[in-house]
């Protein structure tokens, strides 16, 4: 059990409340750029977030749009919700900004929170939204919304803390945002996509206030962060770490809720599934899917900016906002405003080099390599230098991986084969050209050598369309 839902757990026990919850891992985000259907609809938000589950997101969505997920990088087949928070950045000393690496995507608790008053607790509607936190504080005032805002230095005996800790945690800092849990009982968003929703009484237990009748399963998200790649990286009398916001006291950390769930099962868990453990096998109503399968499901960036690495500043307009005043809104600063076709993560050769994407395969550690052909490793890898080494070795298939290395055979075994029409998580920057991909974290990005009749690149799944493998012709 995780230490946090210890102290949910004791606040709960506290009340002499029965205590059922299950938890839902979210293996992987499906997308990290400005994007967020809730507040900024069919626009560029106007900061970055890191956006768990079904590969339905859009910069617009319904309930509709949810259900036409083909995948989800959450493990229940049957929920295809969307979960998002901001994305989190180290703020050098020389002012630059470079991307944290985020573990895993996120894990979801959903919480059967039955206070006596309570007839039932209800699913999320079709169509419901909310939003928890405010990305404009950059002080703390006590009050219940606050409250449910924290971050947890993993690894250190430091409790909780409401803001970002000045100290460093061994393994990882994670951000924590519980979700109000009453509703008004008609509205499934409002304009500031709060005032529909409140917490009772006693932030995760008691009673809730007039006007909110109807209480929900609570959700409580935790998002990890690697933040120990920059331990020794500190300098000055305080922590370095900003939210995407420009928020460097983390007091404005928030959280996004999309709900996709089919109602009816969702429904049956919270009325049926009653395990203190919150292990999700153990509730008949779910389907679920692996680790590997839900880090699969991708959605390419449609927002032509560099988000990871090192940036001179926070994508969009962020200037770095420190308070204790409320922060300001910013815009007209330059930043990319316009959503642009999906940014596929792989190099088109089929003209150049008459080679042809064919997806990310897997490549597991201990085993035997996926191709077991010529292979080379360096600084200044490109997708075209990989391709080019293969060829004058006398093979048809190149691989990257892990940013640097170079791969070459001519055929691979089926279970190392990309899933057909998936983008999966090949996401790590070419050594040698950051703006293009060099396969990931046993993942390995696949170019076959082809004719002009076969030169297509394959197509793969992506914002709000369907499955297919069929090629993909170049633009």
């Amino acid at each position: 059990m995780r230490a946090n839902m210890a102290y949910l757990l004791g606040l709960l026990a506290s009340a002499n409340l029965a205590v059922a919850f299950f938890r839902l891992p979210c293996a992987a985000p499906i997308v990290v750029e400005r994007a967020d259907p809730i507040v900024s609809p069919g626009q560029v938000s106007n900061h970055m977030h890191t956006i768990m589950g079904g590969n339905g997101f859009g910069f617009q969505m319904d309930y509709a749009a949810t259900q036409a997920s083909t995948c989800s990088s959450c493990a229940v087949v049957q929920d295809k919700s969307n979960y998002w928070v901001p994305t989190v950045y180290y703020r050098a000393k020389n002012g630059t900004f470079t991307s944290v690496g985020q573990t895993g995507g996120a894990l979801i608790y959903y919480l059967q929170r039955q206070d006596s008053s309570a007839v039932n607790l209800m699913a999320f509607p079709e169509g419901f939204r909310m939003v928890a936190g405010n990305p404009f504080l950059r002080s703390y005032n006590n009050t219940l919304e606050q409250q449910a805002i924290n971050w947890a230095c993993i690894g250190s005996p430091h409790a909780d803390t409401n803001g970002f800790p000045d100290y460093n945690c061994p393994d990882g800092l994670r951000a924590q945002v519980f979700f109000p849990s009453c509703w008004n009982g008609k509205d499934l968003d409002t304009p500031d996509h709060k005032s529909h929703v409140a917490y009772p009484s006693g932030l995760t237990t008691g009673e809730c206030p007039p006007g909110f009748p109807v209480q929900f399963v609570s959700i409580f998200y935790e998002v990890l962060w690697d933040t120990p790649d920059f331990a020794d990286m500190w300098y000055g009398n305080s922590q370095p770490f900003v939210l995407s916001h420009g928020d460097p006291t983390g007091y404005g950390l928030h959280g996004d809720f999309l709900n996709g769930w089919n109602v009816s099962v969702l429904q049956n868990a919270i009325d049926n599934c009653n395990n203190p453990d919150g292990i999700l096998e153990d509730c008949q109503y779910f389907t679920t899917v692996t680790p590997d399968i839900a880090a699969s499901c991708q959605v390419p960036s449609s927002i032509d900016e560099q988000v990871f690495g090192t940036v001179d500043k926070l994508p969009g307009c962020n200037p770095v906002q420190n308070g204790p005043e409320m922060a300001t809104a910013r815009s007209n600063c330059g930043a990319p405003t316009t959503i642009s076709k999906p940014n596929f993560p792989f190099v088109d050769l089929t003209k150049s080099k008459h080679f042809a994407y064919i997806g990310c395969g897997t490549d597991p550690g201990g085993q035997p390599r996926t191709l077991l052909g010529a292979s080379e490793q360096n600084n200044n890898m490109t997708v075209e230098s990989c391709v080019d080494f293969c060829v004058s070795k006398g093979y048809r298939i190149a691989g990257l991986e892990y940013s640097t290395q170079c791969f070459c055979d001519n055929s691979f075994s089926k279970d190392r084969a990309p899933v057909p029409g998936l983008l999966q998580d090949c996401s790590m920057p070419c050594s040698g050209n950051d703006k293009e991909v060099c396969g990931g974290g046993a993942l390995i990005s696949l170019y076959q050598k082809c004719t002009d009749s076969t030169c297509h690149n394959v197509q793969l799944t992506f914002i709000n369309g369907t499955a297919s493998s069929a090629a993909h012709k170049p633009h």
